[in-house]
């Protein structure tokens, strides 16, 4: 009876068989056993729509079929099919390391036994069991452990990541940066995010680290910050206006509160007239926003012109801050001037430029009653406008430094 061969080639001699040549032919199977167990062979599976069929060597070495790691090279230019013979019974560690963006499929050469593919973006690596488990139909099985590779794209199912590093960006499916992040030297503040059990009030996003840490969203250039379609209130330059329906003429040198008709049933202008001659004023008094930052604030000034000179008006502001339980009898602070010129038409609306930061006398606190004295610098020399200035009212523009007045 002469000799035989497993499904791998290893030759199995029968007794009194090969005198003379068994120191050889064991030498041939103990070298085909090594390419069984850990041998690597590269297999060239280049070309269109086809297979690549690796077949037995009995009693040789070299056959692909008989290593334990296959690296399937070369270009392919459509879907390509590796198979094997019915009766083989083993695992490989096969990387897919062709070119091309084509599946590649590893299956016994026939029957409808399962088998394992390669999709046409993955060029990974996976483990992958030859069960021959069946005469016409057998099965071949991917182990599920392929390997993460540097350059390799993999999806990870059902893995957990402890403290993994991430570079400079997250990458959407398509590859585009989702998320961008940047590194802090000795960072010690981050974000931490909750998710929430059902009937609660939602997912939270917290800064954490230090103490009293508030979390930074900065829209670009003039972006602005939305939930949903609608703009969030953030800390900022807010503005108040007072009208001149809402000042009073001071007790001394009082400005002349007016009602000017334009023409009948149309607006009608209620203003403070400032004369050109002689220094007048006006006041007004609030309590400003808790959410004011307490620092200085700017003004604007809104008025009509008496008559058809084109010459400079010069209002100033000045305020002062009274605390609870605090005197009235205060000086007001430091006063900010702002120059406007009139247009040449009686009636206009105009609107002067915004002053310098004026400072509030009086050390501002939340709840403070806020003073302000508006007047006409009509005694300086560059003050040309003839007629009386007619004050429509001033826009306060102060700094926030809270969401809101809580």
């Amino acid at each position: 009876m002469g000799s035989n061969y497993t499904p791998l080639g290893v030759q199995l001699m029968t007794t009194g068989e090969k005198a003379g040549t068994w120191g050889t032919l064991t030498n041939t199977n103990w070298d085909i056993m090594e390419q069984i167990s850990g041998g690597y062979k590269e297999q060239d599976i280049a070309g269109g729509a086809g297979a690549t069929t690796l077949s037995v060597s009995d009693g040789s070495t070299g056959a692909t079929l008989a290593h334990r790691i296959i690296k399937l090279t070369g270009s392919i230019t459509g879907n390509r099919t590796v198979t094997i013979p019915l009766d083989v019974q083993t695992f490989y560690i096969v990387t897919n390391g062709s070119s091309g963006a084509y599946t590649v499929e590893f299956k016994y050469v026939s029957g409808s036994g399962s088998s394992v593919t390669w999709a046409t973006t993955d060029k990974g690596t996976k483990i992958i069991y030859a069960a021959a488990d069946d005469g016409t139909n057998p099965n071949i099985i991917d182990v599920g452990m392929g390997t993460v590779t540097l350059t390799g794209t993999e999806t990870l199912t059902n893995k957990t990541l402890t403290s993994p590093k991430i570079g400079t960006a997250i990458l959407d499916t398509g590859g585009n940066e989702l998320i961008k992040l940047t590194a802090t030297g000795s960072a010690v503040n981050e974000l931490t995010i909750a998710n929430a059990a059902s009937g609660v009030t939602g997912p939270v996003i917290s800064a954490t680290g230090e103490t009293n840490v508030g979390i930074n969203i900065n829209p670009a250039g003039s972006g602005v910050l939305k939930s949903g379609s609608a703009a969030i209130k953030i800390a900022g330059t807010e503005t108040i206006f007072v009208p001149s329906s809402a000042m009073y003429g001071s007790t001394t040198n009082g400005a002349d509160p007016q009602q000017v008709e334009t023409t009948a049933t149309r607006p009608d202008l209620k203003v403070l007239d400032f004369d050109a001659g002689t220094a007048e004023y006006a006041q007004f008094a609030i309590a400003m926003p808790k959410s004011w930052n307490l620092g200085t604030v700017t003004f604007q000034y809104f008025w009509a012109p008496s008559n058809t000179n084109t010459g400079n008006v010069i209002m100033g502001l000045q305020g002062v801050s009274v605390t609870n339980d605090g005197t009235a009898d205060v000086v007001f602070g430091t006063a900010q001037e702002v120059t406007d010129a009139g247009t040449g038409a009686v009636e206009d609306v105009l609107v002067s430029s915004v002053s310098s930061a004026m400072t509030i006398a009086g050390s501002p606190a939340d709840d403070d009653y806020t003073f302000f004295q508006v007047y006409r610098d009509a005694a300086d020399g560059s003050d040309t406008f003839t007629g009386d200035a007619r004050l429509l009212g001033i826009k306060l523009f102060y700094t926030t430094d809270a969401a809101n007045d809580a």
